[in-house]
Formats: C-alpha cells, sequence, structure tokens
C-alpha cells in the first residue's frame, strides 16, 4: 500500500474504532503514535525503539497545546459557567420574565426561552442549562397545560442557544482549530445568534396566537404586581447576569482584555454573585473546580490527539487525497458548503460539537481557499449548523437530558417532535446568512475594519 492509502485506512479505521464508543482522544492519540511510528520510521537512524520522531512530535503537540494562549480561556469560561449554574439564580430568573411577559402570547414559554438564552450564554454547558430549565420551568408549563411536545421543544432549543452566542466555548475551540481570531468570531456570531433566538421567539408568539391550546394564557390575578416590585424583581435576577455577560463580551469585543483575561474577569464576577446570592459555599466551589478540571482535560487531551493524528495523516498524504478528491468534484462554492454542512449534521448524530470541530473541521479548513470562502464565515455556519446536533433524532442529546429528569408520562417521541421545528429555524437562520453575508460581516468589519 501508498503512503496516501494508509491515511485513508488510518481515518477510516478511526470513525469505525469511535462507533464501538472507545474514548476519543485516547483512540485518536494511539492511532495518531501507531501510524506515525510507520511514518516516521526509519531503519538506519533507529538505535533502539523509542528512538522515532512520533514521540518527540506527540510530546510538542501536548506542549503546545498546553501552551495556547486562546485555550487559556476555556477552564475561566467553564469555571463561570459551573459556579453561575450554582447561584441559584435561574428560578428567580425565571419568575421574573414569566411575570415580565404575561401579557404575551405563550408567555411562559417565552419567558422560559430567554432564560434559556440567557443562562445559556452565562453558562455554555447545553446539558446544565435543559436538565436546570426541565426541572424548573417544565413543571410550570405542564401544571399551566402547555402541549407537551411545544413545552419541552423550547427547553431544548433554548439550551443550545449557548454554543453560538458569545462568548462561546465552541468558538473558541473552532479559533484555536483554525486560526481565527476569536474576537472576530464573537462580533460575526452575535447577530445571527439573536436572529436565531428571535426566530425562536416569533415561533412561539405565533404558535400560541394560532392555537391559543398549545399555550393557555395565565388567568390575571386580582391583584396586579406593583411596579416598584416588578423592577426591583429584575434588578436582582435579569440584570446581575446580564451585566455579568456584557462585562465579559464587551472587554473583548471593544479590546479592553484578551478573551482569558475577559474570561478571568467572568470567573471573579461569578464568585462575586454566587456570594451576593447566598450560594457560595465550600461544596459548590469545589464541585465547580472539579467539573471545570475534568471538562478541560477532556478538551486539551482531544486537541492533542486531533493535532497527532491530523499531523500523521497529512504526512502520509492523506491531506492531499482529500484535495484532489474534492477538486475533482468541480463543485461550485455553494455546492462546497452545502457538503460540508450536510457532513457536518451527520456527524453531529454520533458525535459532540467538540469532537466535530477538533476532528473532522480541520479536514475541510485546508479546501475553503479553492472555494474562496471565508473562515470566518465557515465557522459561523458550523456554529449555527452544531444547533441540530442536539435536537435531531436519534441521537439528539438536548432531548435526552430533558427525558433523565421529565415527568414519567412525556415520552422521548414528543421531546424529538417538539424540536423538530427549531431544526427548520435553524436551516432558515443558515440559508439567511448565505444570501445576506453581511449579517456576519458587517459588526467585524464595523469594529474592527475589513
Amino acid at each position: 500500500m501508498t503512503d496516501p492509502q494508509i491515511a485513508i485506512l488510518m481515518l477510516g479505521m478511526f470513525i469505525f474504532v469511535i462507533m464501538f464508543g472507545f474514548p476519543i482522544a485516547f483512540t485518536l492519540m494511539a492511532m495518531g503514535i501507531g501510524f506515525g511510528y510507520y511514518a516516521y520510521y526509519d531503519a538506519d537512524r533507529m538505535r533502539h525503539i523509542f528512538d522515532n520522531r512520533i514521540f518527540d512530535l506527540f510530546v510538542n503537540q501536548t506542549y503546545s497545546v498546553m501552551a495556547n494562549d486562546v485555550l487559556t480561556a476555556i477552564p475561566l469560561f467553564l469555571f463561570m459557567g459551573y459556579i453561575v449554574e450554582r447561584a441559584n439564580i435561574v428560578d428567580r430568573l425565571f419568575e421574573t420574565l414569566n411575570i415580565t411577559t404575561r401579557r404575551l402570547p405563550g408567555s411562559m414559554a417565552v419567558a422560559a426561552l430567554i432564560t434559556c438564552a440567557l443562562f445559556a450564554t452565562a453558562t455554555g454547558i447545553v446539558g446544565a442549562v435543559v436538565t436546570l430549565m426541565g426541572l424548573l420551568a417544565l413543571p410550570a408549563m405542564l401544571k399551566a397545560r402547555y402541549d407537551e411536545r411545544f413545552a419541552t421543544g423550547v427547553i431544548c432549543a433554548g439550551g443550545t442557544l449557548g454554543i453560538l452566542i458569545p462568548p462561546s466555548i465552541m468558538l473558541i475551540v473552532y479559533a484555536a482549530s483554525s486560526g481565527t481570531s476569536i474576537v472576530r468570531l464573537y462580533a460575526g456570531a452575535l447577530i445571527p445568534g439573536f436572529m436565531l433566538a428571535g426566530l425562536y421567539l416569533v415561533y412561539i408568539v405565533g404558535r400560541a396566537m394560532l392555537n391559543p391550546k398549545l399555550a393557555p394564557q395565565a388567568e390575571r390575578s386580582a391583584e396586579p404586581i406593583p411596579y416598584g416590585t416588578l423592577v426591583w424583581m429584575l434588578l436582582t435576577s435579569f440584570f446581575p447576569l446580564a451585566i455579568l455577560i456584557l462585562s465579559v463580551l464587551g472587554a473583548i469585543l471593544f479590546g479592553l482584555a484578551t478573551p482569558s483575561e475577559a474570561a478571568a474577569i467572568g470567573a471573579l464576577g461569578g464568585l462575586v454573585l454566587a456570594a451576593a446570592y447566598r450560594a457560595l459555599t465550600w461544596d459548590r466551589l469545589r464541585e465547580s473546580v472539579y467539573l471545570t478540571v475534568r471538562t478541560t482535560a477532556m478538551v486539551c487531551w482531544l486537541f492533542v490527539g486531533s493535532w497527532t493524528f491530523s499531523s500523521v495523516f497529512s504526512y502520509l498524504g492523506g491531506e492531499q487525497v482529500v484535495r484532489e478528491f474534492v477538486v475533482g468534484l468541480d463543485m461550485t462554492p455553494l455546492q462546497f458548503l452545502l457538503l460540508a454542512q450536510l457532513i457536518i449534521f451527520l456527524l453531529g448524530w454520533p458525535l459532540e460539537w467538540s469532537e466535530i470541530i477538533i476532528i473532522f473541521v480541520p479536514i475541510f479548513l485546508p479546501l475553503l481557499p479553492l472555494f474562496g470562502v471565508d473562515p470566518l464565515f465557515f465557522g459561523i455556519l458550523i456554529a449555527l449548523n452544531l444547533q441540530t446536533s442536539f435536537l435531531t433524532p436519534p441521537m439528539a442529546m438536548s432531548a435526552y437530558y430533558l427525558k433523565g429528569i421529565a415527568p414519567p408520562h412525556i415520552r422521548l417521541t414528543q421531546i424529538f417532535a417538539g424540536s423538530l421545528p427549531y431544526v427548520g429555524m435553524v436551516f432558515l437562520s443558515m440559508a439567511l446568512i448565505y444570501t445576506y453575508p453581511q449579517l456576519v460581516y458587517w459588526l467585524p468589519q464595523l469594529m474592527y475594519g475589513r
């Protein structure tokens, strides 16, 4: 076999092995070292079994990942998210927004979506948002006689918005993989993120207006809540979290701090917020640190494995084979984007977003110049596309998170059915962005020039 054929065999074996549930990071490292030993084998210069350049490559890749300035923001943002999650703010936030939006059709669903979006943006942890909102908002909506599919779909869709709306950990990982400016990525993702959340809100209100049985209007209380009380509720629930998010994001976008510095500010702000809500205990702090270290280690070892694997894959000529194959298809830029997004959409069924971004997206990155596709634009499309990986059967993780804590009478098929309309809105957002690219480029160009 030729080296390029071995590279393709290497990729095929990796896909085959991970389908059996082997740990992806360690599979990448093992295959990278195993095939790399063959690729770099030199019998004339070899003095002992470990005298092979693959071990030097592995050590260098590990050091490069751990010293990457962009990736240092990940543990800090994760810590901010975990500590905010334990600050007991979500129940107050949902109650306040539910009262504030009570005159809107589907008011409780609107409040749930806004709470999900804000909390998901602050934490970036889809499972935590969906689980917590499922415990808090779902029983309230079911008690108000909301349709089960309608209620569960809102929570599943809202909980995924944190991987798109900055400060998004997913965009940090993409920036590290592609070499794209994280500041420009954040600026480019703002309008698409709010546009998608806006489409969700339009759908919720529109469905509730067309079919009031899906979301019965809450009965008005005999004694309306005083305006001053409502303002105080907003000041003590909505604004603290919103100010924390805007402070972190503003510091990055306006160049006041690097992403790592802004993430450190956010982590400190999360601690202050938890202390202000009297939720900062030793056990919660220890648990937040443990979860942060565990998740960060997973992401970093995925990077180590991926970069080792991809270096060997490229050295054997696999990247050139993929390039020649794609060029031979004679596709237009639109056809290439559709093919790439279809592959990423399908990969979202068995894989997490982190694995897709770290392992498979780098395969597409060298092809972007051939079709004149900007990595910034491509990254925003991927961030939108990966919303569907949490919402599309059979491996819609948001649905499984929610099913795990939902009442027994809520079936998984009902959650799937409730989530599917939001998948359609994700595709609509992607079509709008391709048709009107300035939705991505306008803010980065306005703030930082071309």
